[in-house]
């Protein structure tokens, strides 16, 4: 089976889950894996935008879409909004949760590039951080807002 992973298409197994697929074919272990029945976020990747658990999806449910991971999320060497609140916000303790956590950030960043606060906390609400870093989260995810606000200025 043919997946377009992060602009590049690769061949895998059509058995099994997406997150395998991602992590154990195709080497892409930024996304990781938490709870596995879909409830934390950890393993959250963009399909065709939205932002989709990988460790219940099947393969063959997203052939023909497309698939951005973690890895993929910036353009060259220009981190996504998302991703740059984080880093700038010093957010990961252990790091597991980050990359579900940046990339639900950034698929709605991507549907409404300036959400207001509210809507930006209830899209991270599903997403779990094991070390509680939820004060340096809604700090990035107030910083990702305004960059992306620069972004769009310049525009």
């Amino acid at each position: 089976m043919e997946l377009n992973v992060n602009g590049s298409l690769h061949r895998v197994s059509g058995d099994g889950l997406l997150v395998w697929a991602l992590r154990d074919e195709l080497g892409l272990t930024g996304t990781k894996i938490g709870c596995g029945i879909g409830l934390c976020g950890a393993c959250t990747v963009l399909v065709d935008g939205e932002a989709v658990r990988a460790c219940i999806t099947s393969v063959r449910t997203v052939q023909g879409k497309r698939i951005r991971t973690i890895e993929g999320l910036a353009q060259g060497d220009q981190l996504h909004p998302a991703q740059q609140a984080f880093l700038e916000h010093q957010v990961p303790q252990c790091g597991w949760c980050m990359s579900g956590q940046i990339i639900t950030l950034a698929a709605l960043l991507e549907q409404r590039p300036l959400p207001d606060e509210p809507t930006m906390l209830a899209a991270l609400s599903r997403n779990l951080c094991r070390c509680g870093c939820y004060t340096r989260i809604r700090q990035a995810v107030r910083s990702a807002r305004l960059l992306v606000q620069q972004q769009e200025a310049r525009r």
